[in-house]
């Protein structure tokens, strides 16, 4: 069954939430794994959006933590897809954190998060091509492939 291709832009998503006490450390600085949650929620939305089934996270690479979040900035997470294969789809999160009392943004973190979309059975489901619509695009793309294709090899 050939399913028609859907536009990066078409299922890209922004989540935001504001840092609470609970999802920091007596620093108060945010848990890394708390960035990684609100990051792999964020890919989950767009590959759901892109696909329209469950899907689920099967790895997560070259995920960066450049600087601190604390306690009461606005956590930004934007996320779009990059790469679509057969199942899988590879989903790019960058994080912007807002000091909302200064009113000043820096990039916090970025990750890569490959997700897989399951049918109603728990078994992998085709999802649409990604339509790539410029060069950009097409270079996040190959550099995708090219990172699964690594990840697939050293499964061997």
């Amino acid at each position: 069954m050939q399913m028609s291709p859907k536009t990066s832009s078409s299922t890209e998503i922004t989540m935001s939430q504001i840092v609470l006490p609970f999802h920091a450390n007596v620093a108060g600085n945010m848990h890394g794994g708390e960035v990684m949650k609100l990051m792999d929620s964020a890919a989950g939305a767009a590959a759901a959006r892109h696909c329209l089934s469950n899907v689920v996270t099967a790895s997560v690479t070259q995920l960066s933590f450049i600087e601190p979040i604390f306690v009461g900035d606005l956590v930004i997470c934007n996320a779009k897809l990059i790469y679509t294969g057969r199942t899988s789809m590879e989903v790019f999160v960058s994080v912007k954190a807002e000091d909302l009392e200064k009113g000043t943004v820096k990039y916090v973190s970025e990750g890569y998060f490959f997700m897989v979309s399951l049918d109603r059975n728990g078994r992998p489901n085709e999802v649409p091509p990604l339509q790539i619509e410029n060069e950009q695009q097409q270079i996040l793309f190959d550099d995708a492939k090219q990172r699964i294709d690594q990840m697939k090899q050293s499964k061997r």
